[in-house]
């Protein structure tokens, strides 16, 4: 155990950014995986959608998140409604965490 207070561990940097998107419409009872422009986002980025800033559509869930190719953010959006939806328009807070070394360790010990 560390003998400071200082948390360590082997994220080098977390931070939050602000995507203005617009996206499309999804089916009822489906998902949808939608890009956005987003420069400087890297592939090896560990991405989580904090949520859209304001009021959501119904029935919309955000799915995943990811960098799947360097500056392109994928939504993956869930429509749980009844009916074909669109998920809101506006800016979408992501959490972005930036991990010191690739790959990252496959256990906790």
């Amino acid at each position: 155990m560390s003998s400071t207070t200082i948390t360590r561990g082997n994220s080098h940097e977390t931070f939050y950014i602000g995507v203005n998107i617009t996206p499309a419409s999804v089916t009822n009872g489906t998902t949808s995986n939608q890009t956005f422009s987003c420069p400087g986002l890297l592939t090896t980025d560990i991405l989580v959608s904090q949520g859209y800033i304001a009021n959501q559509t119904s029935g919309i869930f955000i799915v995943e998140t990811d960098c799947l190719t360097a500056g392109v953010l994928t939504l993956q959006f869930g429509n749980f409604g009844a009916a074909p939806a669109t998920p809101a328009a506006g800016i979408y807070e992501i959490q972005v965490t930036r991990a010191e070394n690739y790959p990252l360790p496959t256990n906790a010990a």
